[in-house]
């Protein structure tokens, strides 16, 4: 009888070790930290004239909050870099962006957490019209850590935009 105790006791001690192990591993939100740089060879930038991604992504994350720095070369081959923070409650954000631009954006997880999406919608006035961009940024960091694909589509009175830009952790 004891040992029938002690052998349901081992069981469940066993069952909930497993079930703690297997939360705590695969409970884990993708973190995206790293200095980035583009890898242009293996990335897909899209068509048009606004084809620019950015060279470089800096990005610190931790529980609450996700900082991102993007550089890209400017139209005068200068180097421009631009800074947004983000929430990462699910809470809508505002950055300040280009031409004064404001960008609300909202992040989420994937069921998995191994992906980390940021909606945004972009509005700023050019000329005296008023113009939006909605955009839809994937981001999922390699199982070895060293690559960071960002999947990208955006859409505008211009069309619909979409680039898979492939990024590896700078050394």
């Amino acid at each position: 009888m004891k040992t029938k105790v002690l052998k349901q006791a081992l069981f469940f001690t066993f069952l909930s070790i497993c079930l703690f192990v297997s939360t705590t591993a695969f409970g884990q939100k993708v973190n995206l930290s790293g200095n980035w740089k583009l890898n242009e060879g293996k990335s897909q930038l899209g068509e048009g004239r606004f084809r620019m991604a950015p060279a470089t992504v800096n990005i610190t994350q931790d529980e609450t909050t996700l900082n991102m720095e993007r550089t890209s070369k400017g139209q005068n081959g200068q180097d421009f870099t631009s800074k947004e923070k983000y929430t990462l409650d699910g809470k809508e954000c505002e950055n300040t962006g280009f031409m004064n631009s404001v960008k609300k954006s909202t992040v989420t997880f994937s069921s998995d957490n191994k992906t980390l999406t940021i909606t945004s919608t972009t509005t700023f006035e050019r000329e005296g019209n008023k113009m939006e961009i909605k955009q839809v940024e994937n981001f999922k960091v390699s199982d070895d850590g060293n690559t960071l694909t960002l999947d990208a589509s955006s859409t505008s009175q211009r069309g619909e935009r979409k680039q898979t830009l492939v990024y590896e952790k700078a050394k």
